[in-house]
């Protein structure tokens, strides 16, 4: 059974308004998360080509410190 509440919609916006001196939309809190998980992806995804490419049988620290910046800039804002 899914959970009924995936992530704290009132914790993550009250976080994003101290941080953003901007008002903000309703549905902020959701394309915050969409936009995370996509990064998760893509950082997973490089650092398995990465590490398949360097000899490792899986996604290891040392592929996903070396994609971090790259897949950092790529979602930067």
């Amino acid at each position: 059974m899914a959970p009924a509440n995936i992530y704290p919609r009132a914790t993550l916006k009250r976080i994003v308004k101290a941080h953003a001196n901007r008002p903000l939309s309703k549905n902020v809190d959701i394309l915050i998360f969409l936009n995370y998980v996509l990064f998760m992806q893509e950082l997973v995804r490089e650092a398995s080509i990465h590490g398949r490419l360097s000899g490792e049988k899986g996604v290891s620290a040392r592929s996903v410190r070396k994609i971090r910046e790259k897949a950092l800039r790529k979602f930067r804002g």
